[in-house]
């Protein structure tokens, strides 16, 4: 044999050697568990949200505790339920607001309407005659409503939204505040055209047209 042809069979030998180590390579990683190439398996992560606030229970003091729970209630709202703001405790809405006309109201700490219209709302609450008021605080932290409603001098009962059912079950539009009235049979009707409330004059005279001259 040649010299050179020695030297080209050496050649050739090496290259399917190599080919068959990369070969052999990829078929381990390929067959390694959890994945085609992406390596070992991972355990799956829990999603971490951020915890909310430590409510001081001195700012729940002076608010009026949240409707007791009767027999009905609108359908819609059948089953939500919120926090009390009151006491911390879960309140079912449906069954609080069933039996009455009530007003709900949907409001968040970043609003400024919802500022703006907060104490109109507990000046409304306030007058003899006038239907039950129950504000919904959404998309915000609890302890963070409550030193605004204190802030605000508010005081009638509302409850928290921390998952959003009651939003949901209202179809609160993206726009607040948002205002609601819920007829004695259990109706809920959507104060229309929206607007935001500056006295409490015009709370009444929303809910008075709301309900069709009955309240």
């Amino acid at each position: 044999m040649s010299r050179w042809r020695y030297v080209r069979e050496f050649r050739s030998e090496i290259r399917w050697t190599v080919v068959v180590l990369v070969l052999a390579g990829l078929a381990v990683v390929a067959l390694w568990p959890g994945g085609s190439g992406g390596g070992p398996p991972t355990a799956d992560v829990p999603e971490q949200r951020p915890q909310a606030a430590p409510v001081d229970p001195a700012l729940r003091a002076g608010l009026e505790p949240c409707p007791e729970p009767r027999a009905g209630g609108p359908a819609e709202l059948a089953g939500a339920t919120g926090t009390c703001l009151a006491d911390g405790r879960p309140v079912d809405v449906g069954a609080a607001l069933a039996g009455r006309p009530a007003l709900v109201n949907v409001w968040a700490t970043w609003c400024a309407p919802c500022r703006t219209e907060l104490p109109a709302l507990q000046e409304y609450s306030a007058r003899p005659g006038s239907i039950p008021v129950l504000g919904v605080q959404v998309r915000s932290d609890e302890a963070d409503g409550l030193a605004l409603l204190r802030s605000l001098g508010v005081r009638f009962p509302a409850v928290h939204d921390p998952d959003g059912a009651l939003r949901a079950a209202l179809r609160v539009p993206n726009v607040l505040p948002a205002s609601f009235v819920i007829t004695e049979s259990g109706e809920v009707r959507r104060i229309d055209p929206p607007e935001v409330f500056r006295s409490a004059d015009a709370v009444d005279a929303a809910v008075r047209r709301t309900l069709g001259g009955r309240s």
